[in-house]
């Protein structure tokens, strides 16, 4: 029998740099919580925790931005947005068109937080703004952004410059001043402070029409959505000038779409302590990961928001108190952007070009790099973030078909220039760029598992291979301690993309262990 949860929060959060398979855990706890108590309303919320519509997930067949998880559970009555996200609010009404049109039911579930901060047009605009800035003025690699406004609307919450939900339910004038204000602070930053050329001004809104219109073709076909909708170039100035807005459409038009989410706007501290009240979970699922948190990550490859368990009580709006974390990783590594890759498999190794073909954004389609597993990641995650669970996705992608079939590798330290072993990230980001991996090596193995259900049914290879992932992270995570006390319970193996692909028998951990010899 799986460990039972130890407090009704329980935290679902990535202890990588993002695309950890962290969607398909939430139906996993759902169901194992109702199968646990003989109770189908024992879980009464999956709140998004943080982020924005740059954290892509799949969940049943759902490829989800900023709806939660849970909306494909008909029977949990409630999707909450915490206060710690920044959200848009026409991409709740595009993501809820697509879930109801799969025959997932929004409308009466989805409740925002007062406090939810309102992203809009502008953020994306500044986004793309410093994008250009990076490249054209500081002569940069981009930074990987995803475009969708993630950091301006952070900045305008810092700033104090914020637009929350609650008022869409105040009065329509104030709002527009608001929007208005925003508006030519943004145009100033673009114009003087990011220095875009009136050609890339122009450019900008045909990017995000081409990614919007591209991301919501089915919708668009079925006649679902209009394609105007997706036509930012409608919020150009009439006069054509460059850096300048159709204000009186802009303003119109984030408006109707606030107003559309009126009901929808609710004070989740209330929501969310009359169910702990009443005995029930909340589950919340974090975008990005730990080694993203704008605090705990390496700048610029960060996002703006904090990623980790803490975040849960802030966005909540609730007094901080127990937690249990599910934290969720690959069998191997994966990254986007311009990430330092420590552990980055050579471009024409036979695994990287079988991985390459599995990962791909859930949203945004972009490719991501691939690795071999850094337990100093994983594990210096437990020792500063800590967890209580692993899920442990894509294990079956490492069996061996086509041009693969070689040994693996975990990477358990890191070595600097003058020979130096080091068992933890190094906080100097200058350093660590010039660490190398250290490598356990490990035999792979032939066997496809993806129709596997039992930990004691895996191949022998690969239960040494998961053995050594657990050994090597909890030897980076209670490295220099006397007294050794964090191994967290392996929950979850994922051997497929499919829900029902998932073994829920692992050993506890002391037993695992011994099998790395």
């Amino acid at each position: 029998m799986l460990t039972p949860f130890s407090s009704q929060f329980i935290a679902d959060t990535g202890i990588s740099t993002g695309d950890e398979g962290k969607g398909r855990v939430i139906l996993e706890i759902i169901n194992e919580l109702r199968d646990f108590h003989k109770d189908e309303t024992i879980v009464s919320a999956v709140m998004k925790v943080n982020g924005g519509s740059n954290s892509g997930h799949t969940v049943a067949g759902l490829k989800l931005n900023l709806l939660p998880g849970g909306v494909a559970d008909a029977i949990v009555p409630h999707l909450i947005i915490g206060s710690g996200v920044v959200a848009d609010p026409r991409k709740f009404l595009w993501e809820s068109a697509y879930a109801e049109a799969h025959g997932h039911d929004v409308a009466n579930r989805l409740k925002i937080d007062y406090r939810t901060l309102v992203s809009d047009l502008t953020h994306r605009l500044i986004d793309l703004g410093w994008e250009d800035y990076r490249i054209y003025q500081m002569h940069q690699d981009p930074r990987g952004s995803t475009g969708r406004g993630i950091t301006p609307a952070y900045l305008d919450e810092v700033g104090q410059f914020q637009i929350f939900y609650s008022d869409f339910l105040t009065s329509k004038d104030r709002f527009i001043e608001k929007i208005t204000n925003r508006t030519d602070r943004a145009l100033r930053t673009i114009q003087h402070v990011c220095q875009v050329s009136e050609s890339n001004w122009f450019a900008f809104f045909e990017t995000l029409t081409n990614a919007e219109t591209k991301a919501h073709k089915a919708l668009i076909d079925a006649s679902t959505l209009p394609a105007s909708d997706f036509d930012f170039t409608s919020f150009i100035s009439d006069t054509q000038e460059p850096f300048q807005l159709n204000l009186e459409h802009l303003s119109e038009t984030y408006w109707q779409a606030g107003q559309a989410l009126r009901k929808n706007i609710v004070d989740v501290r209330e929501l969310i302590l009359k169910a702990k009240d009443q005995g029930q979970y909340i589950i919340g699922e974090f975008g990005q990961a730990y080694w993203l948190d704008k605090r705990h990550g390496f700048s610029p490859n960060v996002t703006a928001s904090h990623t980790f368990t803490p975040e849960f009580f802030q966005s909540a709006g609730i007094p901080v108190q127990a937690i249990h974390n599910v934290g969720c990783c690959k069998a191997y590594d994966t990254k986007v952007g311009t990430h330092v890759f420590i552990t980055q498999i050579e471009e024409q190794h036979p695994l990287s070009n079988k991985l390459k073909q599995l990962e791909f954004g859930a949203t945004t389609g972009r490719q991501r790099m691939v690795g071999w597993y850094d337990a100093v990641e994983k594990g210096d995650a437990l020792r500063y973030g800590g967890y209580q669970d692993l899920a442990l996705n894509k294990l079956d992608a490492l069996s061996y078909s086509d041009d693969w079939n070689g040994d693996l590798k975990i990477c358990t330290a890191y070595q600097d220039v003058d020979g130096n072993l080091h068992y933890h990230v190094p906080r100097d980001d200058a350093f660590r760029k010039t660490l190398k991996p250290v490598y356990k090596t490990i035999p792979g193995w032939a066997e496809d598992i993806a129709h596997i259900r039992h930990f004691d049914d895996l191949p022998e290879n690969a239960k040494r291979y998961v053995a050594w992932m657990l050994k090597s992270l909890t030897d980076v995570a209670n490295y220099g301690d006397t007294h050794k006390s964090l191994y967290p319970n392996l929950r979850y193996i994922g051997v497929g993309p499919e829900p029902n692909q998932i073994i829920k028998d692992a050993p506890e951990i002391q037993s695992i262990l011994k099998l790395a010899q």
